[in-house]
């Protein structure tokens, strides 16, 4: 009934009110909706719903996204299951299937938002790999290369050798956990490094120029151990006098650390380690072998000669895929980067004028953070789904061509037409970058002009670094404004106990199943009760069902109202009452503070409305118009938390028209 009266799907107003809109950050495509979709649903629809009440024009646009490597790891998955890889498939095969897999289960996606009660404009569903969204995403890359924002360049990247791909800083996992910390002689000096099998790749030794302890061999050469190459000793100030014996060993090819100072220096890089995880460019011995396999060996190795001086336990941070919770392998390789400074500091600017504002300051601060330290952003990921990045290499003059999507037919340097366009695609963080002005400009006539800049954007507090800033640089870039005027991060679900829902857990809270047997309103309103909305919700079945409990009793209360007869009395202090509700909720919730707007419904409905206000109501001391008016009212203020019970209730009172289409009460 709702869809079908046209509700959900707004027309652009002739009025000068603003309207409201909310980009839905789009869900996977590649798995069911979990527990945090729910609550991203319940908080959104809940503002969605108050507004369009409010008569404003308003817009929850609905979509997917295409998840790049998240989605091809499922699908990678699903085939080891049947006893195949992705090595099984070339290129178009493997998408094609990947493609099929993701239509069945968008459906399925769809579907399960509905249930919840989600009353976005269906007729505006997006798709990341929609063909209009990808040519504004190409758009995008060739004027970010035009405006020379893009470069292609071998740089020492975090690479996944069992994804297979390269990951930005952002996708960087890190973790704390104990390893041995190994101090090898290198004849002049010892070394400290928790990475003996990379030896080979040592270029250098350094030390701090300010360490006094070496002062002296600066300048000097050390000995590589068992292959005996002579390196030199440099100083550089990025050397950690405090870690080991304060002598790092510089690994370009393998650490972003040595990697800066290699470049700093001019010195030459070398890799021991190919994309696949295993040993190269070593002795005969070693080559081949697994990274951890080739670690024993090589200590095995120093102690036969004598070079192993001691071992000692070290706790450090390592970064591990964000994916598989492997360790990651720094590689050097050629990337597609972007220049961020530019564009970091016009998002920071935004935030500090307050042209975007964060509901929640401590988020505002961690966004900055984020801004000032973020380095030239890889979008290149060497995975076959997602947006192919429009570059093609010149065979002749080894020249890029980079288009906004079209095939070229010759090189524009020196013409030659045998072209190769680069396999890689983009990080699918770079698409979904660009997410709330490539929905509207690809959406209905006039949706970009009126909807733009959008009003809330709502994502969980930890895809801020991953998302939230990529759109304010993004959408300040090539727009020219902020993309959302209002950020709302909300936390995360957890389970009872405050653990984190995970399937190895075992404590898994599926969003379907709890609103087949409690309700979604019931589910709703748990996701978002007792907490302010950017902090972690602990769930369990016990919160869902107290809010069943509540369901039924709007239900009963309202049968119950139904009965009373008798003239229009008026009891000023009821309906007095009745206006501080209304004025309340209605504050709380154009403050977003969406938990204490519902409890404060709970408490007035459950305690004040029924247990006082109907008990007067017996006694003659409140008509019954009045106390069905004041019913009405509340089924209003209800509504877009628990739309369902709500809605159905409004009709079985005798009225015709929808209540997701009545007015907010006027306090």
């Amino acid at each position: 009934m709702w869809e079908e009266s046209g509700a959900f799907s707004p027309s652009p107003s002739t009025n000068h009110q603003p309207p409201f809109t909310i980009i839905m950050p789009p869900p996977n495509a590649s798995d069911p909706l979990h527990i945090g979709h729910a609550r991203e649903v319940a908080t959104q629809d809940t503002l969605i719903r108050y507004h369009r009440m409010k008569g404003e024009t308003t817009l929850w646009l609905p979509g997917a996204d295409h998840a790049g490597i998240e989605t091809q790891f499922v699908f990678e998955k699903k085939l080891k299951e049947k006893g195949m890889s992705r090595f099984n498939f070339d290129r178009d095969t493997l998408y094609k299937m990947i493609w099929d897999d993701v239509q069945n289960n968008k459906k399925t996606m769809e579907t399960q938002l509905r249930r919840l009660g989600a009353s976005c404009d269906w007729t505006r569903f997006k798709f990341t790999l929609d063909p209009k969204i990808i040519k504004i995403v190409y758009k995008t890359f060739k004027k970010l290369y035009d405006d020379g924002l893009i470069y292609r360049g071998e740089r020492i990247v975090n690479y996944c050798p069992r994804c297979g791909t390269a990951y930005s800083q952002l996708e960087v996992e890190s973790i704390e956990r104990e390893d041995n910390l190994y101090y090898i002689n290198y004849g002049s000096v010892t070394v400290a490094t928790t990475r003996p099998e990379t030896i080979f790749a040592d270029v250098a030794l350094a030390v701090n120029p300010k360490d006094k302890r070496y002062e002296k061999i600066i300048g000097l050469t050390a000995k590589i151990p068992i292959i005996n190459r002579e390196i030199p000793v440099i100083s550089d100030n990025l050397v950690d006098k405090s870690f080991g014996t304060g002598v790092l060993k510089i690994t370009p090819g393998h650490d972003q650390t040595d990697f800066e100072i290699g470049t700093t220096h001019k010195l030459q890089v070398l890799s021991v380690i190919d994309e696949k995880g295993r040993m190269t460019n070593t002795p005969e011995k070693y080559i081949g072998m697994k990274v951890e396999v080739a670690r024993e060996e090589v200590i095995k190795d120093l102690m036969i000669t004598g070079q192993l001086i001691k071992t000692e336990k070290i706790r450090h941070v390592v970064g591990t895929c964000y994916r598989d919770k492997g360790v990651l392998e720094p590689t050097v390789s050629k990337q597609w980067f972007i220049k961020v400074e530019t564009l970091a500091k016009k998002a920071s600017e935004s935030i500090k004028k307050r042209e975007v504002k964060f509901a929640a300051k401590q988020y505002e601060k961690i966004a900055l953070h984020w801004l000032a330290n973020l380095k030239d952003w890889n979008i290149s990921r060497q995975i076959v789904w997602g947006i192919r990045i429009p570059a093609w290499r010149c065979e002749k003059c080894l020249k890029w061509v980079i288009t906004d999507g079209t095939e070229p037919t010759a090189c524009i340097k020196c013409g030659n037409n045998k072209l190769a366009q680069d396999p890689d695609t983009f990080d699918t963080w770079f698409s979904s970058g660009q997410w709330p002005f490539a929905t509207l400009k690809t959406s209905n006539p006039g949706d970009f002009e009126h909807f733009y800049p959008t009003t809330v954007m709502d994502p969980s507090y930890d895809i801020l670094p991953f998302w939230v800033i990529r759109m304010l640089m993004l959408g300040l870039y090539q727009t020219g404004v902020v993309p959302f005027t209002d950020v709302l991060l909300h936390g995360l679900v957890r389970d009872k106990n405050g653990l984190k829902i995970s399937k190895s857990k075992g404590n898994v809270i599926e969003p379907i199943e709890m609103s087949n047997k409690y309700g979604a309103d019931a589910l709703r309103v748990a996701l978002i009760w007792g907490i302010l909305i950017e902090n972690d919700n602990s769930l369990s079945e016990e919160n869902i069902n107290a809010q069943r409990k509540f369901s039924n009793k709007i239900w009963n209360a309202s049968r119950f109202v139904l009965q009373f007869v008798g003239e229009a009395k008026k009891n000023p202090s009821f309906e007095n009452h009745l206006q501080d509700v209304v004025r309340e909720v209605t504050k709380h919730l154009d403050k977003f503070r969406i938990s204490q707007a519902i409890e404060l419904l709970y408490t007035e409905f459950w305690h004040w409305y029924c247990d006082e206000a109907i008990e007067k109501t017996k006694k003659g001391e409140i008509g019954a118009t009045q106390i069905k008016d004041g019913l009405e009212i509340f089924l209003k203020l209800l509504h877009p938390f628990m739309p369902f019970v709500t809605e159905q209730i409004w009709h079985e009172i005798g009225h015709k028209e929808l209540l997701i289409a009545a007015q907010w009460p006027e306090a």
